[in-house]
């Protein structure tokens, strides 16, 4: 997949026409995140209810997922789709997964939301201190023949993002999607301990400065969040990514479209 710009998901906003819109600036789309499970759909309807934030709340959420999923398919764009999910067992995110590799999509593992009410429920970076849950979560989605992503956040108590690289990758991850939290360096450890996973850094993306930073750090791509439908953004993104891969960094910077270990 190129470029190496994805576009991250965002709660309630990120759809099949949010990806279409990006397209000219990004080789992969993460739709969602989107609560699978009772216990997940409550805490998201939780958060509506006490806050206000926009949520993706359909009545079938495999459902969903699938529509979406094959409108971005039938795009006449060369873009990779991924599903970011939130759970609170293996076995929703195994039903999940099967309908992602049924339409050669990313299912993304969501160990980044720190909401209170999905943290209460066991989703989101709670994951990320329960390393054996969250691998089981990754195993369950590879195992129904789906690339998998995990979304981590960095800056997280008690929490080495090293050592949760190195678990998912075991598990079967092949992208390691992280939220740096404005620290490049975590970005080079992860790539340091999971050397054959796809690193997507994220965070603070928006330019040519942010973009040199992340690969440099030793990111194989970036992912832009809240500005994604500014194409202001997304063509200074794009022209840094192209740059970056015509002279300043690796040729092969780039997601693959088969990341290693997964045949088809």
């Amino acid at each position: 997949m190129d470029p190496p710009v994805a576009l991250a998901s965002l709660s309630g906003e990120a759809d099949a026409e949010w990806a279409r819109a990006g397209t000219p600036f990004a080789g992969a789309a993460f739709i969602g995140g989107i609560a699978l499970d009772a216990e997940s759909r409550a805490a998201a309807r939780a958060t509506v209810a006490d806050r206000g934030r926009s949520e993706f709340l359909p009545v079938d959420p495999l459902a969903w997922i699938a529509d979406q999923l094959d409108v971005i398919v039938d795009d006449e764009h060369d873009l990779r789709a991924g599903v970011n999910v939130r759970a609170t067992s293996a076995g929703a995110v195994r039903d999940a997964a099967a309908v992602c590799a049924d339409r050669d999509a990313i299912l993304e593992v969501n160990a980044h939301c720190r909401q209170a009410e999905l943290c209460a429920v066991g989703c989101g970076e709670t994951l990320l201190a329960d390393t054996g849950r969250l691998s089981e979560y990754v195993a369950a989605a590879a195992g129904e023949g789906a690339d998998v992503s995990v979304k981590v956040r960095a800056e997280v108590d008690g929490v080495d993002l090293a050592d949760t690289a190195r678990a998912v990758a075991a598990a079967g991850a092949d992208v390691i999607h992280v939220d740096a939290m404005d620290s490049e360096g975590v970005v080079g450890r992860v790539k340091a301990a999971a050397p054959g996973q796809v690193v997507i850094a994220n965070n603070g993306v928006r330019d040519r400065r942010t973009v040199r930073e992340y690969l440099a750090a030793g990111a194989d791509a970036v992912s832009v969040g809240r500005p994604s439908d500014d194409p202001q953004v997304m063509r200074r993104v794009r022209a840094a990514v192209d740059e970056w891969a015509d002279g300043d960094g690796p040729a092969d910077a780039t997601i693959r479209a088969e990341p290693p270990g997964v045949s088809r």
